[in-house]
């Protein structure tokens, strides 16, 4: 059964001191029943870092050696640790390193073949949101409505359309994203974001000439 990684955590700010030697400030620390100790008091001194970024050498590496630590940061935006990379054994480090030399040339290959694949999925529900788009809003010039779909369902975007709601086609998915592109191209939004008016408010002023232009669309 896999162990849960031994967690290494990165101070936003190293002010803190190891709770056993007392060295620091401390860039990494592993927490020992609340108390910070130092990479060398942990026995973690001897691996190396790697950052993350490649999947195949951190996934290689891992599996290469016996002893490894996930390090980790706190993003104070989101409230949450994220990965930032892993501790190795040196001796790990470097087979993983070969055996992704071995094979690059095929892995490049089969990421060429993967990214095509995604393509054709992209383009394939771009046209099926944008069909989608003028059954819900008739009115809607096709050449928009392909405009829309392929903004909101921008791969990576986090935008509507790439929402569980957005694949699936719901149909206050697809309207909120026909509603983002109204306000945004279509009225004085952007314009009153830039003056400083607040948001909400700005939604609100903006809301009527929305909805008229979304019922236009509609017949």
């Amino acid at each position: 059964m896999p162990r849960d990684p031994i967690v290494v955590v990165e101070p936003l700010r190293p002010r803190t001191h190891c709770a056993e030697c007392r060295r620091g400030p401390l860039r990494r620390m592993v927490l020992e029943f609340s108390a910070p100790l130092c990479l060398d008091c942990a026995d973690l001194g001897h691996l190396v870092y790697l950052p993350r970024g490649d999947a195949a050498l951190t996934r290689r590496a891992r599996e290469a050696g016996e002893l490894w630590a996930v390090v980790v940061r706190h993003n104070k935006h989101r409230t949450r640790y994220e990965r930032q990379g892993i501790l190795v054994e040196e001796a790990a480090l470097a087979r993983a390193e070969a055996a992704c030399l071995a094979d690059a040339e095929a892995r490049v290959r089969r990421r060429a073949r993967d990214a095509e694949r995604r393509a054709a999925l992209d383009a394939r529900f771009t046209a099926t949101l944008a069909e989608e788009i003028r059954r819900l809003f008739p009115g809607c010039p096709a050449e928009r409505a392909a405009e829309i779909a392929a903004h909101t369902g921008e791969r990576g975007s986090g935008r509507v359309g790439r929402t569980a709601a957005g694949r699936a086609l719901d149909e206050g998915a697809v309207t909120a994203a026909v509603r983002a592109s109204v306000r945004h191209r279509d009225t004085a939004y952007d314009a009153l974001l830039v003056s400083g008016v607040p948001r909400r408010q700005a939604r609100i002023r903006v809301a009527p000439a929305v909805e008229a232009v979304l019922a236009s669309w509609r017949r």
